[in-house]
């Protein structure tokens, strides 16, 4: 049986994918060094999304 994914699982996914937009876009324009600053910013982020999505699964 599959699962349907609740309200919250959907907006942690849209963040992230939102979040990886934001980041390509922002790339072309914001000067190398600030960049990396957001991606790494994004990881992050990404990386505490997931973790409350496996939490919100237990």
């Amino acid at each position: 049986m599959v699962e349907e994914k609740n309200e919250i699982e959907k907006l942690i996914d849209t963040m992230i994918s939102n979040g990886d937009n934001l980041l390509d876009d922002l790339k072309h324009v914001l000067p190398d060094s600030f960049a990396e600053t957001m991606e790494i910013f994004h990881e992050s982020n990404v990386t505490n999304l997931k973790k409350i999505k496996e939490f919100l699964n237990k």
